[in-house]
């Protein structure tokens, strides 16, 4: 079942570091996610609802044109290792996932241009429910 969703919600920690990194970052590095940091509903650490997408979460993605799982663990630049499943949330993938709730679709397109989608299917791990709120 596809839901499409446009309203995002992030932590008030993770909303200030993101605000950071992007005031930080090359403008076309940022742009993505600027838009996005404006137009979130911000939560505190404790009050987020654990089938929300927040830095550090482990999803499980069904992508919806090959049929195929993945998982991804969303963080910062600096921690990124696409080839072990750790994307950066200034990465395109990356950026539509953040906020996303489980059965939400995350889109994004490729470097070459290609649209892709993928139906957030489960929360493996969110920092934020295992009591970790500093993450």
């Amino acid at each position: 079942m596809e839901v499409l969703t446009l309203e995002r919600t992030l932590t008030e920690l993770d909303h200030v570091r993101l605000l950071s990194l992007a005031r930080r970052q090359r403008p076309a590095a940022a742009a993505a996610i600027e838009p996005l940091l404006d137009a979130c509903t911000v939560v505190p650490s404790r009050q987020v609802r654990p089938d929300v997408v927040t830095m550090y979460s482990q999803v499980l993605l069904h992508d919806l044109a090959s049929g195929l799982r993945s998982r991804l663990t969303l963080c910062y630049p600096a921690d990124a290792e696409p080839a072990a499943g750790f994307v950066s949330v200034l990465s395109p993938v990356g950026c539509s996932l953040l906020g996303l709730t489980v059965g939400a679709v995350a889109r994004w397109s490729t470097p070459a241009g290609e649209a892709r989608a993928a139906e957030v299917v489960a929360l493996l791990f969110q920092p934020e429910a295992s009591g970790d709120y500093a993450m």
